[in-house]
């Protein structure tokens, strides 16, 4: 127990000390203007050099610090969630070695080094995912490692694309290209983020990897992998082209559409928060694809600390209520879990953008540049509606969770009692509080110009309050009419299962693909190729072993018979 608690104090102790100096020294960056790369060639082929390059700039040296902020807190969180597992130091070095390959990942501008990063936090998360090791977990372990698995070969072809254009290095080599392979090049390069920040197509691993504790998820849905596809666009958007960005912007706008329509039917805790990480991922890549990659970065950081502290506020109520995810089965928390629940109504409406917390400087900003922006009214509505739908489902999960009736009536020790719980949740809350208006000073120090009609200009505030109103009346209409969903039952298992991504992404692709290797398995491999191949000839050879070996242990009369036989022929 002693080296239980000593190992996160240890981790988080460490981590802190180095956010603290990567934050330091963004700020020295930012207000110098300076950045600074360390390059180490490690052997040369064919012209083109593979170096080990580390880039040390304003972006990443702030992020590198969030993420060891928010990682420090997650550690520290974890030496009371993960307290009775036997298996606590392997959990603490695999949070770790994650947190590493995210780290490498950041100060990476070249593909080979990013794809060490890259692969590591693909590796790890499947991992993590499998911790718990059922059948659940893995299951969700190969849907994610696999989804993940397409970036990966994404990012292996860019890395063959590069290697005509003499370098690695996307910041030097590939910003002012403009032919075909360039253009495929940035076309694999967005497929690859799109995987790991599972837009659609690729969504259907994001919702399933909450198999994994809840303190990895708390690192995950904020600052590490998620983010991981945000950052590497948002390092390679001056160089993407404007053949790319529509088809972009149209995915991750539906992607926002879809997510918060899906966690308006979901009843699993921590799916609904996930559904919301994969909605403002959305929101990110959005605003990227229009163009404004400085407000894609801001979101990415404010997004990261509401969203770990809701998955810790998660993670205290399903800790409290012995393991249940199920909404349905919570009700008044807010009685025996008051700071918890402050905790999370302050994330819950820090991720709706409410005026001054830290998610409405970023999220705000985004829709009013968004509305301001060359957009055609598909993607307009679509905005409108995903952020009606957040605040939908945001107070449709205060309802169940916090409000309403109790539902808890076989436990009744729940509190908040564990100091080593919620005192990362009361750090984090001071970055939701904080966060939006201390960076919109330091990144914006020229604030944007935002021309709108007053229509426009209080429509997000408009449809947010409209949605909080929806939300709330369709959760208490649905106590009193529980089953009148039914009538309408194939647009509610339609909308409430991502659109069947998540079938389409297993059984449909594995069914086909398990079909094909089998009948390949009996036709090929242990058919033809085994008749024309190895045991063909191996049988051939054996036979022939066999006429020779025959002949060979005849006696004496039978070679002067054949010898006669022959000699009488011959002459």
């Amino acid at each position: 127990m002693i080296w239980k608690i000593s190992m996160h104090l240890t981790s988080m102790v460490f981590l802190m000390f180095f956010s603290l100096i990567s934050l330091f020294m963004s700020l020295l960056c930012l207000f110098d203007k300076t950045c600074y790369v360390i390059e180490w060639e490690i052997l040369s082929i064919n012209s083109s050099s593979i170096v080990a390059t580390y880039i040390f700039d304003w972006m990443s040296l702030m992020f590198m610090g969030f993420v060891m902020f928010i990682s420090a807190m997650v550690l520290f969180y974890s030496g009371s969630y993960m307290e009775g597992d036997p298996n606590m130091n392997r959990f603490m070095y695999l949070v770790l070695a994650f947190v590493l390959s995210m780290i490498f990942l950041i100060i990476s501008p070249n593909l080979i080094s990013i794809l060490l990063g890259w692969d590591g936090l693909g590796l790890v998360s499947y991992a993590l995912v499998i911790y718990y090791q059922n059948e659940k977990s893995a299951n969700a372990g190969m849907l994610t490692v696999l989804s993940n698995r397409v970036g990966d070969v994404a990012i292996l072809l860019s890395i063959a694309l590069m290697f005509v254009e003499g370098g690695w290095n996307f910041i030097f080599h590939v910003l002012y290209l403009d032919n075909n392979s360039a253009l495929l090049m940035k076309s694999l390069i967005i497929m690859a983020a799109m995987t790991k920040s599972a837009q659609i197509p690729f969504s259907a691993w994001l919702p399933a990897a909450m198999a994994a504790p809840t303190p990895v998820s708390a690192l995950v849905h904020s600052s590490t992998l998620v983010t991981a596809g945000v950052y590497l666009l948002i390092r390679f958007s001056p160089a993407l082209s404007e053949t790319t960005l529509p088809t972009l912007l149209l995915f991750s706008s539906l992607t926002m559409f879809m997510s918060g329509l899906g966690a308006n039917f979901e009843y699993d805790l921590k799916k609904i928060i996930a559904l919301s990480t994969l909605s403002q991922l959305g929101v990110m890549l959005s605003i990227l694809a229009l163009g404004f990659k400085d407000l894609a970065f801001f979101h990415l950081l404010t997004h990261a600390l509401f969203k770990a502290l809701l998955f810790m506020c998660a993670g205290a109520m399903i800790h409290n209520v012995k393991e249940y995810q199920d909404i349905r089965l919570m009700g008044s928390l807010v009685t025996s879990m008051p700071l918890t629940c402050m905790c999370m109504n302050l994330a819950n409406l820090a991720l709706c953008g409410t005026p001054f917390l830290a998610g409405f400087y970023s999220k705000d900003l985004i829709l009013e540049i968004a509305f301001m922006s060359w957009i055609n009214t598909v993607i307009l509505f679509l905005y409108i509606f995903a952020t009606m739908l957040t605040v939908c489902y945001t107070f449709r999960l205060i309802f169940y969770s916090m409000t309403g009736e109790f539902n808890l009536a076989s436990f009744s020790n729940i509190d908040d009692s564990s100091s080593i719980m919620t005192s990362p949740m009361l750090a984090l809350s001071s970055g939701a509080i904080l966060s939006g208006a201390l960076l919109s000073w330091l990144i914006f120090p020229e604030s944007y110009t935002i021309c709108l009609s007053p229509l426009m200009k209080n429509l997000v505030l408009t449809i947010s309050i409209l949605g909080g109103l929806m939300g709330y009346l369709l959760n208490i209409m649905n106590v009193n009419f529980k089953l009148n969903s039914l009538n309408l039952y194939p647009l509610v298992v339609f909308s409430g299962s991502m659109w069947f991504l998540p079938f389409l992404s297993t059984f449909n692709l594995s069914k086909y693909s398990l079909n094909m290797g089998q009948n390949y398995s009996k036709t090929i491999d242990k058919g033809w190729s085994e008749i024309s191949g190895g045991q063909g000839i191996f049988q051939t050879l054996v036979n022939s072993s066999k006429l020779h070996q025959m002949i060979s242990d005849s006696n004496f009369k039978s070679f002067m018979k054949i010898f006669l036989i022959l000699t009488l022929m011959l002459s």
